[in-house]
């Protein structure tokens, strides 16, 4: 007598859903996990291989602005300093060595004695710079390696969504769900390498849910476009800097100096953070300010403020009084890269990379293991 056919489900359809796409796109997903999760304390560990510029004494006097300014032209214009809360740190100031330099050189100032570091190139700039290229396009040229990630980064979002899904027992019970909470660490190696699978996936697929939704931003315009759409803004609509401010002072009006702009700063935003000002070099410029707040919920908000040359205020944006959609927008960046919350955040979503990483391999182990097992079924005799 012949078994009754099995009824295709919707659960066997993700389930084949879910095993193919993984088994089609696992090294390149394995790739940019991989990448991905060395990136995450990039800065932490390039520090590690540079001689640390330290300030040497903190109790007396700093130099004005000016003094340090001038001690630095002879290597270029000073665009912009960073000046940071704590007074015993070396300032930050980006210098133009060239007209066509964009960004400037940083170098590293003590505030006290004048004396200056160009910021120092770490051993490991190369190599990060490479798992940059693999997380972004796979180390080739951005036309071809942008969209395969973007797909690849598409089928991670399904396969996070599906596992969650899978992960589900089939009869909703207690006893049931208790075993997917944790790793059976005394059981055989193939049902470890499985509860490494459904378990580690289970508690990190929410922050890969969110890495793949940002991520694919980067990937694909009509992906940015629809998601500007949905939040009812401009998603990266903001990278020139927002709306552009010309000094209105006339002729041989009273100019104020930095450290006046620094008090009227600290007026505006009376609490302790990072300070960034442009320092303007045309008669036309103004000072824009940025500055961060040590008590917030996330150390990379900042609000910003706009001063003419005279003191006067120009423009004051508080992230607080800004639309929910407009901050969500603006945060997409530090989401994707796990900055959002500093340290605490960056730890996270290192553990849930390593997790992704794993993902492709303890996968690919399962479906060997069914291939073995259902090869050893057939070679059994059958018994009439």
């Amino acid at each position: 007598m012949s078994k009754k056919a099995k009824k295709y489900t919707f659960r066997k359809f993700i389930n084949d859903a879910h095993l193919w796409l993984g088994i089609g796109s696992g090294i390149i997903l394995f790739l940019v996990c991989l990448s991905g999760t060395v990136l995450t304390f990039e800065e932490e560990i390039k520090a590690l291989f540079v001689k640390e510029f330290v300030v040497a004494d903190a109790s007396g006097s700093p130099l004005s602005m000016k003094e340090l300014a001038e001690s630095l032209s002879k290597e270029g214009i000073v665009s912009n300093v960073i000046i940071p809360a704590e007074t015993n740190e070396a300032l930050k100031f980006s210098v133009k060595t060239s007209p066509q330099e964009r960004r400037g050189t940083t170098y590293f100032v003590d505030p006290y004695s004048g004396e200056y570091q160009k910021v120092q190139k770490s051993n490991l700039d190369g190599f990060f710079l490479t798992m940059f290229k693999m997380h972004r396009w796979l180390l080739l040229e951005t036309e071809v390696g942008r969209p395969i990630v973007g797909v690849a980064t598409l089928i991670f979002l399904f396969m996070a969504i599906s596992g969650i899904i899978l992960w589900f027992p089939k009869r909703i019970k207690w006893k049931n769900f208790k075993p997917g909470f944790k790793i059976k660490l005394n059981a055989n190696w193939k049902r470890i390498n499985h509860d490494l699978h459904n378990t580690l996936g289970f508690y990190a697929s929410i922050f890969l849910v969110i890495m793949s939704l940002t991520g694919l931003f980067w990937s694909f315009e009509w992906y940015r476009d629809a998601g500007s759409k949905v939040l009812g803004t401009k998603v990266f609509g903001n990278r020139d800097g927002g709306p552009k401010f010309e000094s209105a002072l006339k002729p041989g009006t009273t100019e104020k100096t930095f450290e006046e702009i620094l008090q009227l700063t600290s007026a505006e935003f009376a609490f302790k953070g990072e300070t960034t000002i442009t320092i303007p070099a045309k008669d036309k410029e103004v000072y824009t300010i940025t500055k961060n707040n040590h008590s917030r919920f996330s150390p990379i908000i900042t609000d910003k403020l706009v001063l003419d040359r005279d003191g006067t205020l120009l423009h004051k944006e508080l992230f607080a009084e800004k639309p929910l959609n407009v901050q969500i927008a603006s945060l997409i960046k530090p989401i994707h890269m796990g900055t959002i919350y500093g340290t605490f955040s960056k730890i996270i979503y290192f553990f849930a990379c390593l997790i992704a990483t794993s993902l492709p391999i303890t996968g690919t182990l399962i479906w060997i293991n069914k291939l073995k097992t259902k090869k050893s079924k057939k070679k059994q005799p059958a018994f009439v």
